[in-house]
């Protein structure tokens, strides 16, 4: 398969950034993409909204459907999978984008930014997978794929930010039980991660250290992911995927198109 034309993706956080490019990318096969996100009106210092986004994905050849969603809410969540399914038929695809981060030392860490973190990455990753399960498993092309790193156990990635790092391996973690869980189903359970910082609003939380033009553009990630998802699930589960190894399987190994600034050096993303 090549195409997501006519398939359903359900996709958190995909009001801007990743999540954005993501659905961009899947709209222009024809796809129906759910955008589930918390920004319903404009932020006043972030870009997008569920709406401006639903509209660029059918001004790109897809349909939308925006749903306000807080995916820490177990009831809301399970209201907006059926909402999804009953509007366009089924679940075809979760993409487990939504994330918060907070990078910082044990000391520092507010206990609030803490429990967001656990609260969106671990606890929202599960419960959204959890949800979309029953429809999964009706599909004839399932997967889910989470927004998250390849599992290091090096205490380098630990030791700078360790309660981000144990959020974000909380959707690894994720990825290597349900993928196995969830392969007599027939449902494809993937990870994928950018080899380098990828130039989105998070950049903010990492303040100076990083320049937009030292990074990749959204583009690479949803041209990864449209590269994992198009595959058949029974042949694609359980990997922890970098974005430039995706797609060099593929043909794409011309990696300039997705810099910000074509011949500036990158810097490498955690993780990797």
């Amino acid at each position: 398969m090549t195409t997501l034309a006519n398939k359903t993706l359900f996709i958190t956080g995909g009001s801007r950034g990743i999540g954005e490019a993501i659905a961009l990318r899947a709209a222009q096969d024809g796809a129906n993409i759910v955008i589930a996100a918390k920004t319903n009106r404009p932020h006043p210092k972030l870009p997008g909204t569920i709406h401006t986004v639903a509209e660029a994905i059918e001004q790109a050849g897809g349909q939308a459907l925006p749903i306000q969603l807080d995916i820490r809410d177990e009831q809301a969540v399970a209201e907006a999978m059926a909402q999804a399914a009953e509007h366009f038929g089924g679940i075809d695809i979760l993409v487990n984008n939504a994330s918060a981060i907070y990078l910082a030392q044990t000391p520092d860490v507010p206990m609030k930014r803490f429990d967001l973190m656990f609260g969106v990455n671990v606890r929202g990753t599960f419960v959204c997978s959890q949800a979309a399960y029953p429809y999964l498993k009706q599909s004839d092309h399932a997967h889910i794929l989470n927004l998250s790193p390849p599992l290091n156990m090096d205490k380098q990635w630990f030791a700078p930010h360790v309660a981000y790092t144990m959020a974000k391996y909380g959707m690894s973690l994720c990825v290597l039980g349900m993928a196995e869980e969830f392969k007599n189903d027939g449902i494809a359970v993937n990870a994928l991660w950018p080899r380098t910082v990828i130039a989105t609003a998070a950049l903010a939380m990492l303040g100076d250290a990083v320049k937009p033009e030292n990074c990749r553009t959204p583009a690479i990630m949803a041209d990864a992911a449209h590269a994992i998802l198009a595959r058949t699930p029974d042949t694609a589960t359980g990997n922890f995927y970098i974005d430039d190894e995706i797609l060099a399987e593929v043909g794409i190994t011309d990696l300039d198109q997705y810099a910000v600034e074509p011949g500036q050096p990158l810097l490498p993303d955690l993780f990797v």
